[in-house]
């Protein structure tokens, strides 16, 4: 009885998952859209800093110093994203399954591994920036714009590692309206203070870039105040009490299960983007900016492309725990339609708009032109990439962790760093790096499609055809 009670409140479990996937993962694709655009906006008025007496070129070496603080950001992110990724697919499970009682358990745990993994960042960020800014480069502006910048992020990493616990919390509950308001307001908060800390409008101080770094942490404490209090008073799958918060080793070891090999994944996005920091500094600093320009340009396709994924993963977990085999084959089939769809119109919006993007930041010329070539040659593999991140986002919902972990191995090391640097040696070097990142993606696809064949048989053969849509009136959003 308790299972059909969950079936029939969670819209997760009824409504045609053609409609679902859309109404869930349409605002956590707004929200992570407008959360690439704020960490563009950073770049772009760090690259608007005036030059002083002392330093000329101000502006790009503050867009260099954020490249290369960017992979201790994405490993702080990695961590989160992949503990809420473990978080995500147990408590879908649990609640398609109709055990509150376990989802209970797993959502108080969850804002106990939040906690120590902040403690662990935070001694990182007092103890370690000046030695991890050393091994990248000895520029003394760079090195001193970037350890500040960095420092402040980490030390007051609380708001965003705690707020992507409670963001997974709501999304696995299928509220994502809710994780998105208080993304949204989080990165509405940053895009005001970032002109006003970093040039001192308003009676403030000009900051410069330590001026955005407290403009992005005030920004995460305010998502994270909005995602606590939706949690707590709005989330009627789960319930809330100190004694959820007692760790369980069990259940933090299921957490785990799915959650290592995501962080690792996750990380291994931090290891290739310092590993292509240092490589591409073979060739020039100014291919290490336009490579660090044009991620952040691209994070609005790929973001999308997460928000979509941050949908399908609960959507298929839920209905593997309810053995739904008929929505499960829908949440992968338009799950892979709809990112496709995504990676294709961004590929075009960047193809066409690449001179004119590139162009919003104040690089040397030298660095445009660069930024401009990883653009156009990148984008030709964002099919490979779409593809790639639905088939992670469905291995993980199985709760097969590993295979998720090994596509990443393939497009983000074991394919893109050694062929970067083999690029590096020849004549036209400038060129010939960018190739790098398609041709793994497509290796990585490759791999993916025999993983996924392997995983099919295994998990929906046996699995019963059930027929719920017809009960999707009444289930609240």
């Amino acid at each position: 009885m308790e299972k059909q009670g969950t079936m029939e409140m969670n819209k997760m479990g009824v409504m045609p998952v053609k409609r679902l996937m859309l109404t869930m993962g349409v605002p956590m694709i707004l929200s992570m859209v407008l959360q690439a655009f704020y960490n563009i906006v950073d770049s772009y008025f760090v690259s608007s800093m005036k030059d002083t007496a002392e330093i000329a070129g101000r502006g790009e070496y503050g867009v260099t110093a954020l490249t290369l603080a960017f992979p201790v950001q994405m490993l702080m992110i990695a961590v989160g994203v992949g503990t809420g990724v473990g978080i995500n697919a147990l408590l879908s499970k649990s609640l398609g399954e109709g055990n509150r009682e376990k989802a209970s358990k797993v959502a108080g745990n969850a804002i106990f591994l939040g906690i120590c993994t902040y403690i662990v960042f935070m001694l990182a960020g007092v103890f370690g920036i000046d030695a991890y800014m050393h091994t990248q480069t000895s520029d003394p502006v760079v090195l001193q714009m970037g350890s500040s910048y960095l420092r402040i992020c980490m030390v007051l990493s609380f708001g965003v590692i705690m707020f992507m616990i409670y963001e997974k919390l709501l999304q696995a509950a299928g509220r994502t309206v809710l994780s998105t308001i208080a993304q949204v307001a989080g990165a509405v908060t940053n895009i005001v203070l970032d002109p006003i800390l970093i040039f001192g409008y308003l009676g403030f101080p000009a900051m410069g870039i330590e001026g955005a770094a407290y403009a992005t942490v005030i920004g995460q404490f305010v998502s994270l105040v909005l995602g606590a209090v939706f949690q707590h008073t709005l989330n009627r799958d789960v319930n809330s009490g100190i004694r959820y918060l007692i760790p369980e080793k069990k259940i933090i070891g299921e957490i785990y299960k799915v959650g290592i090999p995501a962080i690792i994944m996750q990380a291994l996005m931090s290891f290739m983007t310092y590993g292509i920091n240092i490589i591409f500094g073979r060739v020039s600093v100014a291919a290490v900016t336009a490579y660090g320009v044009y991620y952040k340009i691209q994070q609005f396709v790929f973001f999308a492309a997460f928000g979509l994924n941050n949908a399908l993963i609960p959507i298929i977990g839920f209905n593997y725990g309810m053995q739904d085999k008929r929505r499960v084959k829908d949440g992968i089939r338009y799950g892979l339609i709809y990112t496709l769809v995504i990676m294709l119109a961004g590929a075009v919006l960047l193809q066409v708009s690449a001179a004119g993007l590139a162009g919003i930041f104040s690089l040397s010329d030298e660095t445009y032109q660069l930024c401009i070539k990883a653009i156009r040659i990148i984008t030709l593999g964002y099919l490979f990439v779409g593809a790639n991140i639905t088939y992670q986002g469905i291995f993980q919902a199985f709760g097969q962790g590993v295979s998720s972990l090994i596509i990443s191995l393939i497009r983000l090391v074991v394919v893109a760093l050694p062929l970067a640097y083999l690029f590096t040696t020849l004549e036209n070097a400038q060129d010939m790096i960018w190739w790098a990142f398609p041709i793994a993606e497509g290796c990585a696809l490759a791999a993916a499609l025999i993983l996924m064949k392997k995983i099919a048989e295994k998990k929906l053969d046996g699995m019963k055809e059930t027929h719920h849509a017809g009960r999707a009136e009444g289930i609240p959003a």
